[in-house]
């Protein structure tokens, strides 16, 4: 029986199990005209998470019927790791139909990540102005904002009316296919403000325009970090940043989707990264998959040898009581999740800017203490658990103590390894688990196992 809130669901988002096997049954019975009949309806999001559904064989046979189908919009909703693979089953003409219409800044997010073949296929299917545009974007750095600006902007003269603006606007000029505000600049092509769209609809003819200029009014420099720029249209609400190069001269913007895009794709980034599984998605291959994965459990393979190596200095202790072997785990696990619950916190703090040298002391005091709690708490529960269980009431105080070391040094450590990294330029969220995980399991061990050979033997 089919759950229709569930159908209903994934109506909503547009791509259906429904649409998904007529598409490939069309592939299949090599059906071209009712491919175009089921694609050409969805929106480019939607098809392009179609794409990375089906397998490489399935997607060369759809690419291979659906000629002319794939445009600019689907190919910058793609999964990056699927672009380059796309992009070669185009032919040089489709590629230069599909990037007509594109922004500058959807060009350069589809041709930075790919191989070197592949970008000089995209740069030649573009007008000679598109590609010094694109050309100029990719020459700054990778995460900086002059990479991630567009170029298509509209300014205008500090001194103009309303009217003028609106004049120019009806006249035969082009314009970009979305903007939000008018930037306003000096005879030196400076920017001083910018006014949005709606104030000059709402604003009589004469009204100068720099009475209507808003007070968020801010710019960027081209070398500015990408990150820095999204954060601050978030916190500031804007709208559009725009960008400026050495001399003031606005070169382009970021307007607030492509800054919102950037905040998820870095949180998502943040996510795999805290997993140990680097940048990979659905799409990858296994081969791709396995490389990705592989230097992360190396590591932890070391790290487990290294707690290893701490449990064997007390083989004589855990030989005299085999209690010490059944609570162990229970000791380092606690500590590992607790050291995870503080580092998750503190990698996210840190990517938002919350976490900063101005009250990472106080952070750093409040996780201990929610750590030292939270270790008296569940020392009393182990310790009733460790007598009753072993009837043992010196181990249930040795388990306690263990627990109550453990979970203050997994507090201290999921705050203070991500903080340290982040003060030596490395990402926080790329080895700060491994880390963690390897601190709580040592000290874990060491202090139950070193309190049990002091105590009970």
């Amino acid at each position: 029986m089919v759950d229709i809130d569930d159908d209903l669901d994934s109506e909503a988002f547009g791509i259906t199990d429904r649409i998904v096997a007529d598409v490939l049954n069309a592939v299949m019975q090599g059906d071209a005209a009712a491919i175009d009949a089921l694609l050409d309806p969805l929106h480019p999001a939607d098809i392009a998470h179609l794409i990375e559904q089906i397998d490489s064989r399935e997607r060369r046979d759809l690419l291979t019927l659906w000629q002319g189908g794939i445009d600019g919009d689907i190919l910058s909703e793609l999964d990056e790791n699927l672009r380059e693979e796309i992009i070669q089953q185009l032919r040089p003409d489709e590629l230069a139909t599909a990037l007509r219409d594109l922004d500058s800044d959807d060009v350069v997010d589809l041709v930075e990540y790919l191989g070197e073949d592949q970008q000089e296929a995209v740069l030649d299917a573009l007008d000679a102005s598109d590609r010094v545009v694109v050309e100029q974007a990719l020459s700054y750095p990778e995460e900086s904002a002059g990479r991630h600006m567009q170029s298509e902007l509209v300014r205008a003269p500090e001194h103009w009316t309303v009217g003028d603006a609106i004049d120019y606007l009806r006249a035969d000029v082009v314009l970009p296919d979305q903007f939000y505000h008018i930037i306003l600049v000096d005879p030196r092509l400076k920017a001083v403000g910018y006014v949005t769209l709606g104030r000059i609809l709402s604003n009589a003819r004469a009204t100068p325009l720099r009475d209507l200029t808003e007070e968020t009014f801010r710019t960027f420099h081209v070398a500015q970090g990408v990150e820095e720029v999204a954060q601050a249209i978030n916190h500031y609400h804007l709208i559009t940043a725009p960008v400026v190069d050495d001399d003031g001269r606005v070169v382009g913007v970021i307007t607030i989707d492509d800054a919102m895009a950037f905040l998820e794709e870095e949180a998502e980034e943040d996510i795999l990264r805290l997993a140990g599984v680097g940048e990979g998605s659905l799409s990858d291959n296994v081969f791709e998959t396995t490389k990705q994965r592989f230097p992360w459990l190396a590591v932890n393979l070391l790290t487990a040898i290294l707690a290893s190596l701490v449990i064997s200095l007390f083989e004589e202790t855990i030989a005299g009581l085999v209690a010490l072997a059944v609570l162990m785990p229970i000791v380092a696990s606690m500590g590992g999740n607790a050291g995870t619950q503080s580092l998750t916190v503190a990698v996210r703090a840190l990517a938002t800017r919350d976490l900063t040298p101005s009250n990472v002391w106080r952070v750093i005091r409040r996780e201990a203490l929610v750590g030292m709690l939270n270790g008296l708490a569940f020392a009393a529960v182990m310790g009733v658990v460790g007598t009753i269980w072993f009837d043992a009431p010196m181990l249930g105080v040795v388990i306690a103590a263990a627990m109550v070391v453990n979970l203050l040094v997994a507090g201290l450590a999921g705050i203070g390894v991500p903080v340290v990294m982040d003060r030596f330029g490395i990402d926080p969220a790329l080895a700060s688990g491994t880390f963690v995980t390897t601190v709580t399991d040592v000290v874990g061990f060491f202090a139950f196992l070193g309190l049990a050979s002091v105590m009970l033997l």
